[in-house]
């Protein structure tokens, strides 16, 4: 396991995806999607949605989703961008498979509503102020978190699926996972 503490998650819900297999190519367009710099990826995300979104979102805000979030192709370029802007987690009825996977490997957090809520049934519309709460140490993968946005307190389940997943998340990602080994 990791020496390195996971991060607390306090931000506000930066926006709410309403569409049912969301491909998260849309977040930068699919005409940014050769883009690499990561400022410049940051710069157009979410335009077709709101163009002022890239300076309104703070470091540990939120994106929340619906089912099978992040359906399409598996890009990386919209992960980078949301990351860069300050993406702490993602909060989603179901994830695409391979979408989840990339989240955990870029560090942001794939959470999955539970009980049957949805964010429609929490009635989260975007700007809620939110805590992440659950995150320490002794977190295990698929753990329950419990979320505080808009007045509400719900359960949500961790998609970290694997010891392995939770070591790259710990670390920030698969890339300072990696680098931090090879400095060992």
């Amino acid at each position: 396991m990791s020496d390195l503490a996971l991060p607390s998650i306090r931000g506000r819900v930066a926006f709410v995806f309403e569409e049912v297999d969301f491909d998260v190519d849309q977040i930068i367009g699919v005409k940014n999607i050769k883009l690499r710099d990561p400022a410049e990826l940051a710069s157009v995300a979410m335009q077709s949605h709101d163009p002022s979104f890239a300076q309104q979102v703070k470091q540990g805000d939120v994106l929340v989703g619906a089912a099978n979030f992040g359906y399409g192709h598996p890009h990386y370029p919209p992960m980078i961008a949301m990351r860069h802007l300050g993406i702490a987690a993602v909060i989603a009825e179901s994830f695409e498979r391979i979408h989840r996977s990339n989240l955990v490997g870029m560090g942001v957090l794939p959470l999955e509503f539970t009980n049957g809520e949805t964010r429609q049934s929490l009635g989260l519309t975007g700007f809620e102020a939110i805590t992440i709460e659950g995150l320490s140490d002794a977190m295990t993968p698929r753990a329950t978190l419990t979320v505080k946005a808009g007045g509400k307190t719900f359960q949500v389940r961790s998609r970290i699926d694997t010891p392995e997943e939770l070591n790259y998340y710990k670390n920030g990602g698969i890339l300072p996972y990696v680098l931090r080994n090879l400095a060992r």
